[in-house]
């Protein structure tokens, strides 16, 4: 049996933001997925191994290679993958997948699904902080989603921002010169940094926003104050892999600032309903938080895509 191996160059001409947005909400119609992380650790090197197994769709294991000192010692990059997708009927796999193809799209597309149900439909102006591969997946997927956008870029060296420009010939986009005021002036603020203190102030925030966050990823780190998590009705894209993992969360639940109920819906209340904005003036933030059972949805996307 010849297993595919699906690369970025073949699938990218074939995908679609908002395809790739019902993918994942059609995920979440099927049976919650178990799930499993694996860590294995030699100093500075690790393994990450994370597994998804949904009935009616399949299994994935998406392993990453984090080896610091790669570009350095070797001129390699310092992240290395491979997703393998498994059948569910039979267990067999069914193809290899390119490994920043799959967080790419799964990464911007859970991000665009949580704005086309929580932003205001007619949101235009967008601030995306950071300058790395997300945020440029992030204005393709924000486009799609809100195709009359206006971007502004905002990130601490702001140095790196003009080749992000350059990259999207067309777009409507400017560099802020100041965060507050870039903050205060957008409809929505998607946010994918690597900061381990918060820098998005909740007072910044007006009446109306939709705020996505999605750079924090272990306990230490965070992109928003308090007074942001304080201010907004909170929606996660996964109560299993954000909630007790990631000091987004971590932080104002146990300094009383909110608490467990304040946390809305995740994307398995999609469904019901229950993850929407329901006026136009509140405040929304979601936290993206990833997790293998969306990896799952997406490498089973793609291989239907480029069969």
């Amino acid at each position: 049996m010849n297993i595919p191996h699906i690369t970025a160059e073949a699938a990218e001409p074939r995908l679609d933001w908002l395809a790739v947005a019902a993918a994942l909400e059609a995920g979440h119609d099927l049976p919650k997925a178990q799930m499993q992380d694996v860590i294995l650790e030699r100093g500075e090197d690790v393994m990450l191994s994370r597994h998804a197994w949904i009935d009616g769709l399949g299994a994935l294991v998406k392993t990453a290679m984090i080896f610091p000192e790669n570009m350095q010692r070797y001129g390699r990059a310092n992240l290395n993958g491979n997703v393998a997708l498994y059948g569910d009927a039979d267990g067999c796999l069914t193809a290899t997948l390119d490994f920043a193809l799959v967080t790419k799209w799964k990464t911007a597309g859970d991000s665009l699904l949580a704005a086309l149900k929580l932003a205001r439909p007619d949101s235009r102006n967008i601030l995306v902080l950071g300058a790395g591969t997300v945020a440029r997946s992030l204005i393709e997927a924000y486009s799609a989603g809100f195709p009359d956008a206006r971007f502004t870029l905002w990130n601490r060296t702001a140095a790196k921002l003009p080749a992000l420009v350059q990259a999207f010939p067309g777009h409507d986009i400017t560099i802020a010169e100041d965060l507050e005021h870039a903050v205060r002036a957008a409809d929505i603020v998607t946010s994918g940094t690597m900061a381990n203190q918060p820098f998005l102030r909740g007072a910044w925030l007006q009446p109306g926003q939709h705020v996505d966050l999605i750079g924090a990823y272990l306990p230490d780190m965070r992109e928003a104050d308090d007074e942001a998590m304080r201010r907004a009705r909170i929606f996660v894209d996964s109560y299993e892999t954000t909630v007790e993992q990631i000091g987004e969360l971590i932080d104002p639940i146990r300094n009383g600032t909110i608490s467990r109920d304040d946390i809305l819906a995740d994307f398995h209340d999609l469904p019901s309903g229950r993850f929407a904005r329901s006026s136009s003036d509140e405040i929304t933030l979601h936290k993206n938080g990833g997790g293998a059972h969306l990896d799952l949805m997406i490498a089973a996307h793609i291989r239907e895509v480029c069969r």
